[in-house]
């Protein structure tokens, strides 16, 4: 509970704003609040007043901190996929704690969330909050069947992973133990740096770690047998270990050396996931190809499906991977840029690309990527910890670090800028890609990058700017859509006997409480004048609408309510509302509350307990059926009513005339005399069903003694206090949570049937004139002042290999969302001519498509895969991480399509034509061994696109 009541507004909002910019420090702790309770905080004290949005509301009711909505159902594990500002904020522990002291928590036991801060990356540090602990299954090397699960920080040591092992499993101090990285039935690394940390070693998510203990006879029971050694073909098992593990060989170049880090533990490029023939000697000897080469999944390390889909599309770039295959990329490498990542990036991605086009892997074998993901870890460090990230954001740091790594430019020139004002168009453009061309010169440029024309233009002078970018992918608008979103809302209509009804709305992603009830009247013909909306959260009210509050405060996971409330057009005054929670006693003093809440709009004047008891029960009639006069029934409690209730509006009864039409008394008194329990003609208290209770909006108990006062147009809470043996026999839980569902409910994303985009629409909307929003002015440098000016995209020149983004994440302050609206694109002859403005256009502008990242599911919790085709054979393959499929060609065009990869088509060739790229690749690539043995049981299925995807 809170030590105190918190200080007025403005303390408040000084001293967490102070708080809030807390830098992070390696070690502190901070911790998680939900972001429901938080911005609700805001909304209370006015915090972002700047906002219109955000003014200051005085009718909120803020109980104790709940982040109950961030567990599980055990109360103490973390949710997945949850999404900072979303679902949660990170506070810093003197913000966290002076929330408690001011609010309380519901639960100090389990609301209680800390986490600490952590250093990553290797060369550039970072502090983050670790929101997401890694879990790992540990055992024993004598009993692999049973499993411990435990969670450690990515910060944590092999040696304290050790030191845990050894206490769980009661292993003596004296006997002498290892540790070995468990990867597939028969396929382990031995983790003797124990100085390393978790991150460094690129342990994953669910990772198995078994402990070995040392023979009394000094031997170990698993002995290491090096990868270049014989060993027989029914060995029962096979290890690699980093001693053994060997690299990619080139001594001119001297990449063993810049890649020794990259492979610290186990071999470079991963691990597979079943056997070779049985004649392979651990790994030592090459395998004739027994499989289609590029065909190999990509194991998901723990919500990394965004970095194998990115990863399998730029595998079947078929200019690129020959570049890798022929191990070009090794001298090229420019170790010293300081834009780069040391080469490292471009080692890891060009092993990783030799593994998984050897041949060696049948559609049920598949790589580990851990040494990349070490790799980008460890120079981008947003993307480390296993939290699911933007496939394309992965994309663009990828074609970017390749791009550094390999730049052939060792020592960029100064190129001063200078103005071209005046001069045409294919000039400034030839100057512009020359002097771009002159520091920065390598494949990536030479594949991926084109040429943009800018124009911005001034409204008040008109001076007109120009000026020529070079982009690698193009970021394409899926407007012009709609901008509405769809609310799922429940109708509790006033008739009791009536079931409550489920409706689909489609509102204005912007709009108003307003335009909720008004799209629902249209639909039920219920007056919007009429309805309460309510956001129903843990069985009681969250959150009480106004009409002119903004619709981006619901959450698409938020249990909204509409109460249709009574004709009161007759009466002169606003009407009183009591919101009434049903409770059950647990233990003790607590209370437990279940069910939906209920919303009685109260008549004026008087009334007493009798009365509000009878209407609560006819709210509840549908699923209460109260004993009859001839059952026996008798409460076996010893609780009490709490006392007298008067429900009044002493405003509208003031007046004497009002006084004598009720008999001559003022509407206190009359209220204060009829609220005593034993009035002849009640309802005895030992036939009662519940008690009545005034509690505030968090359902807890208010114990001032007062009377009940409604007054008009207040929120007054009463709770539905059940007598337990009472809610046995007469409520229907079941009844009480049915309702019926309105046809709008059935336009399932499936069946509702959206417009389609055509993908020619998008790029025609990204080369349309646009005027610059007021917070992104350019400064004019005629009118020596920032302007709101017009500016217009063209395309100059196009790359062999164009990338386009569909922009379907939309961000705000209050939410994220996702455009789902389908976007039609084709498979062969995009035709980019007219989009193209250079007159000296030489290279044919027709494009076929090789690749397709889809994204599935919602924000935070969807999944990423991969449509590409293999040049080779010329089909088109599904990867869906460790799993490879066929598809049929018409199949590669989803409606989840996300970023597409389209080649151009070569001067005279046809649609149905293959490049013959590959045929040349490299038969014999420099492989480091691997120790294998055993079978992998993982097989790909074939499913429903829409139905077969799990969130990751």
């Amino acid at each position: 509970m809170a030590e105190k009541g918190p200080p007025d507004c403005d303390a408040q909002k000084h001293e967490i704003a102070s708080l809030l910019k807390t830098p992070l420090k390696k070690g502190d702790t901070w911790y998680l609040i939900d972001s429901k309770w938080f911005r609700q905080w805001k909304k209370s004290v006015g915090f972002d007043s700047w906002d219109t949005c955000d003014e200051r509301d005085d009718s909120i009711c803020l109980g104790p901190i709940d982040n109950s909505s961030l567990l599980k159902e055990d109360r103490k594990t973390l949710k997945e996929h949850l999404i900072e500002e979303n679902d949660y904020t990170l506070l810093p522990a003197q913000a966290w704690q002076q929330f408690v002291n001011w609010y309380g928590v519901v639960s100090p036991e389990h609301d209680v969330i800390s986490r600490q801060i952590v250093e990553i990356g290797m060369f550039l540090k970072q502090c983050k909050v670790e929101v997401y602990l890694i879990e790992f299954k540990l055992c024993q090397n004598s009993d692999q069947d049973t499993y411990i699960n435990k969670s450690f920080s990515k910060g944590d040591t092999i040696e304290h992973l050790e030191r845990v092992m050894r206490t769980l499993f009661h292993i003596d101090d004296e006997q002498d133990t290892r540790l070995w990285n468990k990867y597939m039935t028969n396929t382990y690394e031995h983790l003797n740096k124990k100085d390393n940390s978790v991150q460094d070693a690129g342990l994953y998510q669910g990772q198995v770690l078994v402990i070995e203990q040392k023979n009394d006879d000094g031997t170990w029971p698993r002995n290491i047998k090096p990868a270049s050694s014989s060993s027989s073909s029914s060995s029962s098992s096979q290890f690699t270990s980093a001693s053994a593990a060997g690299s990619s060989s080139n001594a001119n170049t001297g990449a063993e050396t810049r890649s020794q880090s990259l492979r610290s533990y186990g071999s470079g490029g991963g691990y597979i996931g079943g056997s070779l023939s049985g004649g392979d000697q651990g790994g030592a000897s090459m395998q004739p190809n027994t499989a289609q080469p590029g065909l190999c999944g990509l194991a998901n390390l723990g919500n990394t499906c965004f970095m194998n889909s990115a990863l399998q599309c730029m595998s079947n770039v078929p200019s690129i991977t020959k570049y890798f295959l022929e191990e070009r990329h090794l001298k090229e490498l420019n170790t010293e840029n300081p834009l780069g990542m040391r080469g490292e990036i471009a080692i890891a991605y060009g092993q990783l690309i030799k593994m998984m086009w050897s041949g060696r892997y049948s559609y049920a074998q598949y790589t580990v990527p851990r040494d990349f993901k070490v790799a980008v870890s460890r120079f981008a460090p947003q993307f480390s910890g296993y939290q699911q990230h933007d496939s394309q954001e992965l994309l663009a740091f990828l074609l970017d670090g390749l791009h550094e790594d390999l730049n052939r430019i060792k020592k960029k020139p100064y190129i001063e800028l200078k103005d071209n004002d005046g001069e045409p168009d294919e000039k400034v453009a030839a100057e512009a890609w020359s002097n771009y061309r002159q520091r920065n010169d390598s494949i990536i440029v030479d594949t991926f990058h084109g040429l943009l024309k800018s124009t911005l233009v001034c409204p008040e002078c008109s001076k007109v700017s120009v000026t020529f970018d070079p982009f690698c992918y193009l970021s394409l608008p899926l407007l012009p859509v709609k901008k509405e979103r769809q609310i799922e809302v429940v109708l509790k209509p006033c008739d009791a006997n009536k079931k409550p009804q489920k409706f689909r709305l489609s509102v204005p992603k912007m709009g108003r409480i307003q335009d909720l009830c008004d799209a629902l009247s249209k639909l039920t013909k219920v007056p919007a004048d009429r309805m309460v909306v309510a956001d129903v959260h843990s069985h009681r009210f969250y959150k009480i609408f106004q009409p002119n509050d903004v619709l981006t405060q619901i959450m698409d996971r938020d249990d909204i309510f509409v109460y249709e409330l009574p004709d009161t057009a007759e009466h002169e005054t606003e009407p009183s509302f009591i919101y009434m929670y049903s409770r059950e006693k647990k233990k003790g003093d607590s209370y437990q509350l279940f069910g939906q809440p209920i919303v009685l709009c109260m008549p004026h004047g008087a009334c007493s307990y009798e009365q509000l008891y009878e209407m609560a029960l006819l709210a509840m009639q549908r699923y209460v059926c109260p004993p009859s006069g001839d059952d026996e029934w008798a409460a076996c409690t010893d609780d009490e009513t709490n006392g007298e209730m008067e429900v009044n509006s002493e405003e509208a009864w003031d007046d004497d005339d009002d006084a004598d039409a009720r008999g001559g008394k003022s509407a206190a008194t009359a209220g204060v005399e009829q609220l005593s329990n034993g009035e002849s003609g009640e309802l005895s208290p030992a036939r009662r069903l519940f008690d009545l209770r005034v509690v505030d909006l968090y359902g807890k108990t208010k114990d001032d003694g007062k009377h009940l006062r409604a007054a008009a147009g207040g929120k007054t809470f009463v709770a539905i206090d059940w007598i337990t043996s009472a809610k046995k026999q007469f409520f229907d839980e079941k009844a009480s949570e049915d309702f019926e569902r309105h046809e709008s409910v059935g336009y399932s994303k499936t069946s509702l049937k959206k417009p389609v985009i055509q993908l020619r629409d998008c790029i025609d909307l990204f080369t349309t004139t646009e005027e610059l929003g007021a917070d992104d002015p350019w400064y004019c440098p005629r009118c020596k002042k920032h302007q709101q000016a017009t500016k217009k995209f063209d395309l100059w020149t196009l790359p062999e290999v164009l990338v386009i983004h569909l922009k379907r994440f939309h961000y705000n302050r209050y939410c994220r969302d996702k455009l789902d609206t389908p976007v039609g694109f084709p498979i062969y002859g995009l035709n980019m001519a007219k989009n193209v403005i250079n007159p000296e256009l030489s290279p044919p502008a027709m494009y076929d498509l090789i690749g397709v990242i889809n994204h599935f599911g919602g924000m935070g919790g969807g999944h990423y895969t991969a449509y590409a085709k293999n040049v080779d054979v010329g089909q088109w393959y599904c990867f869906d991480d460790s799993s490879v499929s066929a598809i049929s060609e018409e199949a590669a065009v989803s409606k989840s399509a996300y970023v597409l990869f389209y080649q151009r088509r070569n001067a005279g060739a046809l649609p149905h034509e293959q490049q013959n790229a590959m045929s040349q690749r490299v038969q014999h690539t420099n492989l480091p061994p691997v120790a294998l043995s055993g079978a992998s049981d993982f097989n790909g299925t074939d499913s429903d696109e829409d139905e077969r995807m799990e969130v990751n």
